[in-house]
């Protein structure tokens, strides 16, 4: 029951952060981003993982953290980048136009 109560206090207030369902599963290297943006990530075989965490937020790991291009991410619609440590890059993307159709 506590459990329970907990989970609606947090959805309440961080809608996007605490899912109805099963955890997110981690997509396909180059699933649901632009052209644009893998290549300046470093190309499709420079992501070693991609997983949508919200709406508009995307975790990726990169093989390599120096072929990142932040003007180019900029450049291809992300509106910020933040680098993390070991490769883990968040971007905040548009919504995808099926989200956006849903709401």
């Amino acid at each position: 029951m506590l459990r329970k109560l907990q989970t609606a206090f947090w959805k309440a207030l961080t809608p996007d952060l605490v899912p109805d369902g099963p955890p997110a599963q981690a997509l396909p290297a180059d699933a649901e981003l632009p052209a644009g943006v893998l290549d300046a990530l470093g190309g499709p075989d420079n992501l070693a993982s991609q997983q949508r965490v919200a709406v508009t937020r995307v975790r990726v790991q990169l093989r390599d953290a120096n072929r990142l291009d932040q003007p180019a991410l900029l450049a291809a619609g992300i509106a910020g980048v933040m680098v993390l440590a070991e490769g883990v890059i968040h971007l905040l993307a548009p919504v995808p136009p099926a989200a956006a159709a849903a709401h």
